[in-house]
């Protein structure tokens, strides 16, 4: 215990109650504090711990706001745990606070979603200001503040920031499973191997246990329900071994659904009523945002009677349920990423202890995700801050004319558009009208053919939660291609391709169709596959598709004249505006030249802009003839924008990096690209020979200077002529020469 601590805790939970005491009694720590908390270290115990310690032995006079996600009634659970563990401590919810304000010894327990959620009205516009009244209340008797934010990569808003400030707290404690170190805050991580040390998570998880190489699945959620319901009897059966019948611990199995398609769903109700698991008996529940069905109270004891439970990501953080020992997770289409935070509600030991048996000690994941992530970090986690800055007065009556695409403006037809990706293939791939031959030689390009939708499974066992993400451990399935089963698969697969030509789905899957599909017109067929064939081709090939379709945008268009023509309106610099700023930046030092006021060297920084945009803004900023330089936004009707058509005669807009006025009056309009480095090109823009013309011939219309920037070995080079690829080209001058 730390000294004489009058709640009981492990090893590592009294190490972090430490860290945090010391954290908030140093004058020179900073105001917030970052804690990195597996899931399942007990940080509710952890927090309460602190804020107890906190109030006998440094300062009685603080209130505690606790702050957590609205999802699974978080903020209820953990005042329930204070209540429980420190019952001499007085706890209130939000509500509580308006009717009877902030005092003194008191812990604030709040939902996040009844002060930040658009369009909710549990907190009325008088109660809303009598929030504040009552904070303001609070500040008058001298009580100090500690907001403790639970999950704190589940908000992040403008409206959150607002509350917090609003508290002025002494200190903010964020705690996340997902956290990253920030030279911005103070941080700590709890040891996942200490939480697994003393028994209260899984030893390991295991990911696709009993799914073998190349195996074929008719279904997803038929294959992996029923390796998962074998595990779950394996688990119940060694339960009852092992506790001898004292005790029940009853295994439960997360089903989860990204999205919770109703038709999935009831795919699944029915595969699990076949096994003889239903809402009836008693042993399906289901918990989804718009539908909880079967939910009995005690569903996280230990002797709870479901054994299933359907839900959504609507329960990826905040619940506690230590016998969930399986997580299956279903797809719904080809592009879900599988989130690790998931894990954590099945890594709970149910009685926070080990078996020795790695049945028992051991939690599974099923699913046949190819994607995963570590979690949904906020910009707190990130090692940047956004800022608002304010438009210094001399460039608010700057004027500028813009284009903005016409939505009218279609491109080409159907059928030129399927005839310049014929050519396209033909001249890539050196493709002839002997369709097995043209198959031949797309295979030997990484073309897979065959009647079987592949795809990979994770596999293998992982200590730690975060390792999951890092393994490059797949083996591989196939499907046997079932047209009803894998229609909307397919048109995923379309979806993606028609993002790299502009086109609806409906006019992309007619133009693979006539390219590769057997039947119909014969002109311009390059393969001609079964149906399954076709189906497999798409969805198995949409990667390399795509970047073959985007490859026939980027073909030079002239850009002279457009069909329709694009629209224009008036630009000005917005008075305010948001940038990202790196808070670690050394020897900092004011842009004076720039547009905005408090413009710093932290604004052009390597963590936020490219090598060519920082060198550019050096050089402005040593250049004496220059009035203002603006920095132009990526995307969004308030920003500068110009028009430019792809190969396809699509309508697209560009927007240039910089706005610089010179003294003399001068305007020119810059746009930054990577250049050379050890003879490559370090350029990805793959429409940049269109982008270039169409910013010819705008500059040319209204008597602009314009000019493409490049940068070689720290140098800028300019060029606003001719493009050509190579910096060596005497069309690329130093910019010293022009600008």
């Amino acid at each position: 215990m730390v000294n004489g601590l009058t709640i009981n805790l492990f090893d590592f939970q009294e190490d972090t109650v430490v860290k945090l005491l010391d954290f908030t009694t140093d004058s020179n720590s900073k105001q917030t504090i970052v804690i990195k908390a597996p899931t399942g270290s007990g940080k509710t115990i952890i927090l309460i711990g602190f804020a107890d310690e906190y109030l006998n032995k440094v300062n009685s006079n603080t209130a505690f706001i606790w702050l957590c996600p609205g999802k699974g009634d978080l903020e209820e659970q953990s005042r329930k745990k204070m209540g429980e563990v420190a019952p001499y401590r007085k706890t209130q919810n939000l509500f509580d606070a308006l009717q009877k304000g902030f005092v003194a010894e008191s812990t604030t327990f709040i939902n996040w979603e009844l002060v930040t959620k658009r369009g909710n009205t549990a907190i009325r516009e008088s109660e809303w200001k009598n929030l504040f009244d009552r904070i303001a209340d609070a500040h008058r008797k001298g009580i100090d503040f500690i907001v403790i934010i639970d999950e704190e990569h589940s908000n992040n808003t403008a409206k959150a920031k607002k509350i917090i400030d609003a508290f002025s707290a002494k200190n903010i404690i964020r705690v996340s499973a997902t956290a990253i170190q920030n030279n911005r805050y103070e941080f700590y991580e709890i040891d996942e191997m200490d939480v697994i040390d003393q028994g209260l998570i899984t030893k390991a998880l295991y990911v696709n246990e009993g799914i073998a190489d190349n195996v074929e699945i008719t279904d997803d959620y038929d294959y992996l329900l029923d390796i998962a319901d074998k595990k779950r009897k394996a688990i119940a059966k060694r339960y009852v071994e092992v506790l001898d019948g004292k005790r029940i611990i009853r295994p439960l199995v997360l089903i989860q659904f990204p999205n919770g398609q109703p038709e999935t769903i009831l795919a699944v109700e029915r595969k699990l009523e076949s096994m003889g698991y239903t809402y009836d008996n008693g042993m399906v529940s289901k918990w989804m945002s718009e539908d909880k069905k079967d939910l009995p109270d005690n569903l996280s004891e230990n002797d709870a009677t479901p054994v299933f439970l359907l839900m959504k990501q609507a329960i990826s953080t905040g619940w506690d349920c230590p016998r969930a020992k399986i997580l299956v997770k279903l797809r719904e289409g080809m592009s879900e990423q599988f989130e690790i935070q998931t894990i954590g509600r099945i890594r709970r030991m149910p009685e926070a202890k080990h078996y020795d048996d790695d049945l028992l000690d051991f939690c599974f994941v099923f699913t046949f995700d190819e994607k995963y992530k570590t979690g949904l970090l906020a910009n707190m986690d990130k090692a940047y801050e956004t800022r608002r800055l304010f438009l210094k007065e001399k460039c608010k009556t700057f004027t500028l004319e813009k284009q903005l695409r016409d939505l009218e403006a279609n491109g080409l037809g159907e059928r030129e558009v399927l005839y310049k990706i014929y050519d396209a293939f033909v001249a890539k791939y050196h493709l002839g009208s002997d369709k097995k031959n043209n198959k031949q030689i797309l295979m030997g390009h990484g073309y897979v053919f065959g009647d079987e939708v592949l795809g990979q499974a994770l596999h293998g066992q992982f200590v730690r939660t975060d390792m999951v993400a890092e393994s490059k451990s797949y083996f591989v399935t196939r499907k046997r291609v079932d047209t009803h089963k894998h229609g909307m698969q397919l048109l995923h697969s379309v979806d993606s391709i028609k993002t790299a030509i502009g086109m609806p789905t409906a006019k992309v899957k007619t133009i693979l169709e006539r390219l590769f599909r057997k039947g119909g017109n014969s002109r311009k067929k390059l393969l001609a596959l079964e149906t399954a064939e076709f189906y497999a081709f798409v969805i198995n090939n949409a990667p390399i598709l795509k970047e073959d379709f985007r490859s026939v945008t980027s073909v030079m268009e002239q850009q002279t004249s457009f069909s329709v023509a694009p629209k224009t309106m008036i630009f000005r610099i917005p008075e305010q505006d948001f940038f990202k700023y790196d808070p670690g930046v050394k020897e900092e030092i004011e842009y004076l030249n720039n547009a905005y006021h408090d413009y710093t060297s932290g604004f052009a920084i390597s963590l936020i802009r490219s090598t060519c945009e920082m060198l550019f803004e050096q050089y402005c900023e040593r250049k004496d003839d220059i009035e203002w330089v603006y920095k132009n936004g990526d995307t969004g009707q308030q920003y500068f924008s110009i028009v430019y058509k792809d190969g396809l005669k699509h309508q697209w807009l560009f927007y240039a990096d910089y706005i610089v006025m010179k003294k003399d009056g001068t305007v020119w309009v810059i746009e930054t690209k990577g250049g050379e480095a050890k003879g490559k090109d370090k350029n990805i823009d793959r429409q940049i020979e269109n982008k270039f013309d169409a910013f010819k011939n705008y500059a040319a219309d209204r008597n602009l200077r314009w000019g493409f920037v490049r940068d070689k070995d720290n140098r800028l080079y300019i060029n606003n002529t001719e493009y050509v690829k190579q910096m060596s080209d005497e069309n690329w001058k130093p910019i010293e020469s022009e600008f």
